[in-house]
């Protein structure tokens, strides 16, 4: 049982594109440097849930708490400042920039100059973009640019950093690179609240977990009380039941 205090929590959110409620009700709660993961299919209201979070579309009705503090109705950049970071879906970068600029921009809200001391510790981190540090955005791959949107999240130095779908559209290794250097970033004590629908890779490094379906939390708990839950494999799976968490793929 998680018993110590949520660093973030989420209680009863329920947001709306137009008049259609796509997120019914969701609380969710984050620890200190836990990895937490949420699951479910394409349009279950995971990716609606951070950006209501993180400030960037309306809620209906809920309460955001950040370390006790209230956020419900704090703009994006305040939250930023807070120390929530979100990181979008879908390799967002910009392209015309260099890979350099573009994480001297994630250091805007603390630093509205860019804080260059904080390069060494991203390239040192991010190896793969060291050599590219002069290189628009735009001559990276799909998966580095989607290192680099990562790396622009990290080096701001959130204490809870927001991945949406980090492994759309890449190669099993990219994937495999972006959660690894996320599950290293929780030792050293940075919260990480993961979007995702790979279920194996996800539950592998979860320290908790929440399915969603139909704008709903339909369970909670660790990932062995996940992968044995009937929620998850009826109708997240098909009934199908998936790889045990700890094993390879």
């Amino acid at each position: 049982m998680r018993t110590d205090r949520p660093l973030l929590k989420v209680e009863n959110l329920r947001v709306a594109y137009g008049k259609a409620e796509v997120v019914h009700g969701i609380s969710l709660e984050v620890r200190h440097g836990e990895f937490t993961v949420m699951l479910g299919r394409n349009g279950a209201g995971k990716s609606t849930t951070l950006h209501a979070i993180s400030g960037l579309i309306p809620k209906i009705s809920g309460r955001v708490e950040f370390d006790g503090r209230n956020l419900s109705n704090a703009t994006a950049r305040d939250i930023v400042r807070a120390g929530v970071v979100q990181v979008l879906e879908g390799h967002r970068v910009f392209t015309m920039l260099t890979v350099e600029d573009n994480l001297l921009i994630g250091t805007y809200a603390r630093s509205p100059h860019g804080d260059r001391a904080k390069l060494p510790r991203i390239y040192e981190m991010f190896p793969e973009l060291a050599d590219k540090r002069h290189d628009p955005a735009s001559r990276l791959s799909g998966g580095q640019q989607q290192i680099l949107a990562v790396a622009q999240g990290v080096i701001g130095e959130p204490r809870l950093l927001m991945l949406d779908e980090p492994s759309a559209g890449l190669a099993p290794m990219v994937i495999d690179r972006i959660l690894t250097v996320a599950a290293d970033l929780c030792k050293g004590g940075m919260a990480i609240l993961l979007v995702e629908q790979l279920v194996d890779k996800a539950l592998r490094r979860a320290g908790y977990c929440y399915l969603v379906e139909t704008g709903r939390i339909a369970a909670a708990g660790t990932p062995r009380e996940i992968q044995a839950s009937d929620v998850l494999h009826q109708t997240y799976l098909g009934g199908h039941r998936s790889v045990p968490a700890g094993t390879n793929p």
